[in-house]
C-alpha cells in the first residue's frame, strides 16, 4: 500500500490516495489503529482517506487513531487539501466533502513537497453554551473549551480524562481544551487539547484552535464584527477568521496555518 504522510503544527496524518484503488474500508478499524500505531505502525494522530465523489473535487474521511472514523478534523482538512495538490487532484484551490459537509481550502504559499500555508473554511458555528468560564461548542467536532491560566503547567491528560469521561460526556466523548492569553496579550490565544480517539494529548487541533477563538470572543462579550485571532499550539502558530453576529452565530470561520509533507512510502498490509 502507498502511503503519504503530512503534518499540520505537529498534527499529523497518513494520507492515502483511494481514487482508484480501496486500501482500507471503514470497517478496517483494526488495521487503522496499527497503521497510526507509533511503536507498530506508521506513526500518526489519524489516518485520511481521499476518495472520489460526485459534485467535489473530492471526500475526506476521517479516522482518529483508535481506528475509528470520527467527526471533522481542522488540520486533516488543511493537509489532505495540500495532498491532494501535490497528487495532482487539485490545484492551488478545492472543494470536498467531509462528514460534516462541504469545505473549501485555499493554498497561499508553498510549493510540491515544501511547506504550505492554507485556509479552510469551516462550517458555521449557531449556538454556544458557557458555562462560567468553560464553554461546549461544534466546530465540526464536539469542544470543551476553559479559559484557565495554569496552562504552560497543567497536567492536560489528567485534566482532558477527567471531562472526557465524566458522566456528562463518557458515552459520546469530547475534545478538551485549555486555554490562556499569551503573555497577557488580548490578542493572542495559547492552547492545549486532549483529543477523544487519540486518547491524548496533541501537538494541535484544528477544530479545537477555532473553538478556542470563537469561545474567546464569548468570554470577554466582543462585539459584532469580523475578527482574526493567532492561537499558539504546541506544535506550531495557526489563527481563524471569522465573523461574529448579534444572534450569537458566527460565520465565515477559516482555520490557517501550515501543512507540511513528511515522508512517503509503502507499506504490506
Amino acid at each position: 500500500m502507498q502511503f503519504c504522510k503530512y503534518q499540520g503544527a505537529g498534527n499529523d496524518f497518513v494520507l492515502l490516495d483511494q481514487r482508484t484503488h480501496r486500501w482500507i474500508s471503514r470497517d478496517d478499524t483494526d488495521l487503522i489503529a496499527l497503521l497510526c500505531d507509533r511503536r507498530y505502525g506508521i506513526g500518526a494522530d489519524g489516518l485520511i482517506l481521499l476518495q472520489s465523489v460526485e459534485g467535489h473535487d473530492f471526500e475526506m474521511i476521517y479516522f482518529n487513531s483508535d481506528g475509528r472514523e470520527s467527526t471533522l478534523c481542522g488540520n486533516g482538512g488543511r493537509c489532505i487539501a495540500v495532498f491532494a495538490r501535490d497528487i495532482g487532484a487539485t490545484g492551488n484551490e478545492c472543494r470536498f466533502l467531509a462528514i460534516d459537509g462541504p469545505h473549501e481550502a485555499i493554498i497561499t504559499a508553498g510549493d510540491v513537497r515544501k511547506p504550505s500555508e492554507v485556509s479552510l473554511k469551516m462550517a458555521d458555528v449557531r449556538h454556544v453554551t458557557q458555562e462560567g468560564n468553560s464553554f461546549i461548542l461544534n466546530t465540526g467536532s464536539p469542544h470543551f473549551v476553559r479559559f484557565d491560566s495554569s496552562v504552560d503547567t497543567a497536567d492536560m491528560v489528567a485534566e482532558g480524562r477527567a471531562v472526557r469521561y465524566s458522566q456528562r460526556f463518557r458515552t459520546e466523548g469530547i475534545n478538551v481544551n485549555l486555554v490562556s492569553l499569551v503573555n497577557g496579550n488580548p490578542d493572542q490565544l495559547k492552547i492545549r487539547t486532549y483529543e477523544r480517539g487519540v486518547e491524548d494529548e496533541t501537538l494541535a487541533c484544528g477544530t479545537g484552535v477555532t473553538a478556542a477563538a470563537i469561545a474567546f470572543h464569548q468570554y470577554r462579550d466582543l462585539q459584532p464584527g469580523s475578527y482574526h485571532l493567532p492561537v499558539q499550539a504546541l506544535g506550531g502558530n495557526l489563527s481563524v477568521r471569522f465573523k461574529a453576529h448579534s444572534d450569537g452565530s458566527f460565520t465565515d470561520i477559516w482555520l490557517c496555518g501550515p501543512a507540511t509533507y513528511v515522508f512517503e512510502g509503502k507499506i504490506q498490509i
